[in-house]
């Protein structure tokens, strides 16, 4: 008995199969994250030390180089490269492709802390990170104020707004660009060190001897016992000034009638520790907030709860303050998955059409459509298992695989129809139809499987992201071929009828077919008179596909209209950040002029981590208005888009006075 045989004579155990399929597709599909690309690890690991007012030579000798010789036992490492400038190095170790970038992680961070006995006891802990593109802020924020300085804004954003937003369920991390920490500035007044005769180097031992907590233990006694605390820091500007300058060369100050204090040779305020990056939104001074998602996470979720949680914080904010979103990865996320989601539905559509002209049968076209939510739905349960996301490829997978589902249902439907034109029984149809074709069917799924998983085992980079696409397209076939040999026949025994076309568009159809038939018998006629001449030319066709292939363009992906574009541009190397500053404001200015522009968040000094060597470093994310809203150009004469904007704006920077002489890159 043949697995057909058994869903016909069992038309409940063949329904129930269907339902639990849809069922638990659609519970696997509301699980699934969505996100733009694959969950992918890239093998490249990144090690940032850091090492303040550290010249590069410096940093290259007694930081570098005891790094890199540990990490080069690391097993898989394929290239070993670095980084060293003033006061911070980046050691990039690249991994073979087969490597687990998770156990070379964790090896990398063995070696790391093997060599640190190595380096200057003054360096910071190493950065340790791994590359992955969906380790990318899916979210930037911007915190600006009119009402508050620079160290209150950078304050808050740091004790109250990062919380708010890492208790965000699916947030992994929080991103703070153009951060500086807040800090006590102490400004020496040399006057007053020549008169008390003390040096730098006393005011330096009084701040750590005297600003500093020191444990003071427990005692107990008969009935009580109690935590000792020596209240030894100062807790406001007016407690630092009043510390006590006890030792003058190394030597106690013996007269302790008469103190002297911090404040008496020193001026004291709050500020910022050393700033080596700026930010501004629209053109105000701003602080980026980059919103991480956790691994696996919806990405349109998260980004909605995020903007949900800025309309409720909006109204506790000190006055003056407000959270602004600046770029927002997600919204393209979801326009990808909302395209490649109707364009699934349309595929659908133009499927049911395309089968009930050919088949002529409402009943055999319901029949065919039927299988495919069997199939994609049924696919769900497997990518969700796999732990699979919604992005671009899988949705492109089972987009693709709508015409590939529906044609094993097609080839036995039409055998079944075959046998209904004979004046067989329903049942009678099903069972032999089925039985003759199930052969072929499963050759026909085999085929498709082999072309589409071998995409799979791809290597490179290229291969992890196609790994997803290739699964998911021979989930769906491989479920098409059961559904098609299991349920088909069950509901073609059940409700398919077959009939002859009676209206005007069915028997015209019939004509053109015939037509098409005889008009092909003629062409096979010809074709098979002169089979060498077309052998031949068959196989340069061949080779000629394969010799143009070499004049094709190639990129990793498609370039896309985002309605938003990065401006890098980098001043000659030993410009400070006042004048990158400068230089960055006037091409800020021109663009918030433009009816394009939504917003421009600019960094100067970059947005990683923060050294004076990055000084002449300028960042821009530009984010345009949607494309049918944007002002026209009169120039031009119609609406930019993103990619002939860009062109309006390399013409701009190069007639910028203040960015002579710099490199300049766009990138969408």
């Amino acid at each position: 008995m043949r697995i057909s045989d058994v869903s016909i004579r069992n038309p409940v155990f063949a329904w129930m199969l269907f339902t639990a399929l849809i069922v638990f597709g659609f519970i696997s599909f509301s699980r699934m994250g969505v996100s733009q690309l694959p969950d992918v690890d890239f093998p490249v690991i990144s090690v940032t030390i850091t090492l303040n007012g550290a010249a590069p030579e410096i940093m290259e000798s007694t930081v570098v180089d005891p790094v890199e010789d540990a990490l080069s036992s690391v097993e898989g490492v394929i290239n070993l490269t670095s980084t060293s400038k003033t006061g911070i190095a980046t050691i990039t170790v690249e991994l073979d492709l087969d490597q687990n970038i998770d156990t070379a992680l964790q090896e990398v961070q063995t070696r790391v802390a093997q060599a640190q006995r190595q380096l200057p006891d003054d360096v910071d802990p190493p950065i340790i990170t791994k590359s992955n593109p969906d380790d990318q802020p899916i979210l930037w924020l911007a915190l600006t104020s009119t009402k508050h300085d620079t160290y209150d804004m950078m304050k808050y954003a740091k004790d109250v707004l990062k919380d708010r937003f890492t208790t965000i369920s699916g947030v992994g991390d929080i991103v703070l660009g153009g951060y500086t920490d807040p800090a006590l500035r102490v400004w020496i007044k040399p006057d007053a060190l020549r008169k008390y005769h003390l040096g730098v180097d006393d005011i330096l031992n009084a701040i750590k001897t005297e600003h500093t907590e020191i444990p003071g233990g427990f005692i107990q006694t008969a009935n009580e016992a109690y935590n000792v605390r020596t209240m030894g820091e100062a807790d406001s500007v007016a407690q630092f000034k009043d510390l006590v300058i006890n030792k003058r060369a190394g030597q106690l100050i013996q007269d302790t009638s008469n103190a002297l204090r911090l404040g008496q040779v020193a001026r004291v305020e709050k500020g910022l520790a050393d700033v080596y990056r700026i930010s501004r939104f629209d053109g105000v001074r701003a602080l980026g907030i980059g919103i991480k998602k956790q691994h696996g996470a919806n990405a349109v979720d998260v980004a909605n709860a995020v903007k949900q949680k800025i309309q409720e914080i909006q109204n506790e904010l000190p006055e003056g303050m407000k959270v602004s979103v600046n770029f927002d990865t997600s919204r393209f996320i979801e326009q990808s998955v909302h395209e490649m989601i109707s364009h699934l539905i349309l595929a659908v559509i133009l499927t049911s059409l395309v089968c009930w002209i050919f088949l002529g049968s409402w009943t055999a076209t319901l029949n065919v459509l039927l299988s495919i939510p069997t199939s994609i739905m049924g696919a769900f349960i497997g990518l969700y298992f796999f732990g699979f996301t919604l992005n671009v490829f899988t949705l492109l997978g089972l987009t693709l695989a709508i015409g590939i589902v529906v044609d094993d249902a097609i080839m036995v439907l039409e055998n079944i129809f075959r046998y209904n034109e004979k004046k067989y029984g329903a049942i009678e149809s099903a069972i032999i139809g089925a039985r003759e074709i199930t052969f072929a069917a499963l050759a026909a799924s085999i085929a498709v499987v082999a072309i589409f998983l071998p995409v799979a085992f791809m290597k490179g980079i290229i291969g992890k992201f196609f790994l997803q696409f290739g699964i998911t397209i021979s989930l769906a076939v491989l479920l098409s071929l059961m559904e098609s040999l299991t349920i088909t026949p069950m509901r073609c025994a059940t409700f398919v009828h077959s009939g002859i076309r009676s209206t005007r568009l069915g028997k015209a159809f019939e004509q053109m077919m015939e037509n098409m038939r005889v008009q092909y018998q003629g062409l096979l006629y010809k074709t098979l008179a002169h089979r060498w001449k077309v052998v031949i030319f068959s196989v340069l066709f061949v080779l000629a596909s394969f010799f143009s292939i070499k004049f094709l363009n190639k990129e990793m992906s498609p370039s896309q209209d985002m309605s938003a574009f990065i401006i890098r541009m980098k001043l000659p190397i030993g410009s400070s950040l006042e004048k990158s500053n400068n230089a960055s404001r006037d091409l800020e200015n021109w663009l918030l002029k433009r009816p394009e522009i939504k917003h421009v968040y600019a960094a100067i000094g970059g947005l990683g981590t923060a050294s004076a060597s990055d000084a002449n470093n300028v960042m821009m994310f530009i984010t345009m208005r949607d494309i049918g809203k944007r002002g026209i150009d009169p120039h031009l004469h119609h609406e930019l888009t993103e990619q002939e904007f860009m062109g309006v704006v390399r013409k701009r920077m190069k007639e910028l006075k203040d960015v002579k002489g710099a490199i300049m890159d766009l990138s969408a």
